[in-house]
Parts: C-alpha cells; structure tokens; sequence
C-alpha cells in the first residue's frame, strides 16, 4: 500500500503543476501539443515539415525533451523558432514541472502553437500530463502493428496518431490498413494520418488538423 500511495502522490502532484501550465496556456491563448513516440519513430523530422508549412501562418515554438543532447534542439532551431532543450538526465519522460522550468526561455505572447516533443518512449510520456491540450502519438510502420495491444495506454491518450515512414510499405512485410485497425481497436476515437514525413505524403491533412486547431493565430 504504501509504493500505490507514493506513486498516486506524485501523479496528483504532477497533475497540479501541469494545471498551473495550462492555466498560463490558456491565458496567452497557446495551443499545446504533448509529442510523444518511441525513439526514431521520427518526431524531430515532422517538426521539422510541419514548421517549413505553417511558421508563416502562425507563431511555433517548441519543448525539446531528450535524456542527453541537444541534437535535437539545434535542428529546430535552424528554422528561426523559438526552442528550448531539456535534458531529463536519465528520466525517461517530461513532467509539469520539467515544463514550467522552460517558461523563463520562452516569449509565449508571441507564440500560438506551442510543441513539446517528450522523450523517445512508448510508456512514461503517456502517464505524466505537461498542461498540453493533446497527446499527439507517431507510429512508425518498421515498429509493427502489434505497438497499440502492448502498449494501449499512450494510444488510449492520444486524439492523434500519426502512422510515419509509409513510403517504406513496400519493403515491409506488413499491410498498411493493419496499423489503422490496430489502433482504433483500442481507440475507436483516435484520428489517423498516414503519413511519410521522408516524401512529404499525407503531411497535408496533419496541417489541415493543426489550422483548424489553432483556430485564428495572432501571426495572421
């Protein structure tokens, strides 16, 4: 009894700062995207797309969350939006105060889409809430079909997943549709893109979904 009330207190505890996140949120008027997928599923290269699309439609800043290195970051900074990095230092998620921590390093009145790309991982991120208004999940096709029956929780979590790397389909032993199925097997709510963020393929219905989102950005 006693390891089920310290996990349970540090939940709620976490659940009370991420509230005080989304309250600052909501008060610049930010729409906050929880990013989470197993390592190299391609979270940092759909950022990437996703910035060249929208960054002149409206203001995007980025969390960048990794146990070591700044890779990452560096990356999303070549497209002049505001980043920050955090470093969990063996963690293997992001947490609401990890997030609060990076507020000092960021200019949210000149932000409308806010992202926080957690740490590569298909367990922890899906517990701990940051203030987000979503989680957002990425799927590789060269992790199989099977991820959402072993691993439900981030699915159940998460309004989208994005099925990534379709375009190596052909080279794969695998049936597309079987991702779909899989996925709202668990989630019959979930929205899916299918998606090569390599070819650029069905990356337009993912902006669609985030304009629609955001609603009227203050960049515009």
């Amino acid at each position: 009894m006693k390891t089920i009330s310290v996990v349970r207190n540090v939940l709620e505890a976490n659940d009370r700062i991420a509230e005080m996140n989304r309250t600052l949120f909501d008060e610049h008027g930010l729409f906050v995207i929880n990013l989470m997928s197993s390592p190299g599923a391609g979270k940092t290269t759909l950022l990437e797309k996703t910035i060249d699309a929208l960054k002149d439609e409206m203001g995007i800043g980025v969390i960048e969350g990794d146990i070591q290195s700044s890779q990452d970051a560096e990356r999303i900074a070549q497209k002049d939006v505001q980043v920050v990095q955090i470093n969990t230092g063996g963690a293997c998620h992001l947490d609401g105060n990890m997030i609060r921590d990076a507020f000092d390093s960021l200019d949210l009145s000149l932000l409308d889409l806010l992202v926080v790309e957690n740490v590569g991982n298909l367990v922890c991120p899906a517990e701990f809430k940051v203030g987000e208004d979503v989680k957002i999940m990425i799927l590789s096709v060269t992790e199989g079909e099977d991820k959402p029956a072993k691993y439900p929780l981030m699915f159940r979590e998460s309004e989208v997943l994005l099925v990534n790397k379709i375009d190596l389909i052909p080279h794969l032993d695998i049936h597309l549709e079987d991702f779909r199925t899989a996925a709202l097997s668990v989630h019959p709510e979930i929205t899916v893109f299918e998606v090569s963020t390599k070819t650029g393929e069905g990356l337009e219905g993912w902006f669609d979904w985030l304009r629609s989102r955001v609603g009227t950005p203050r960049a515009s």
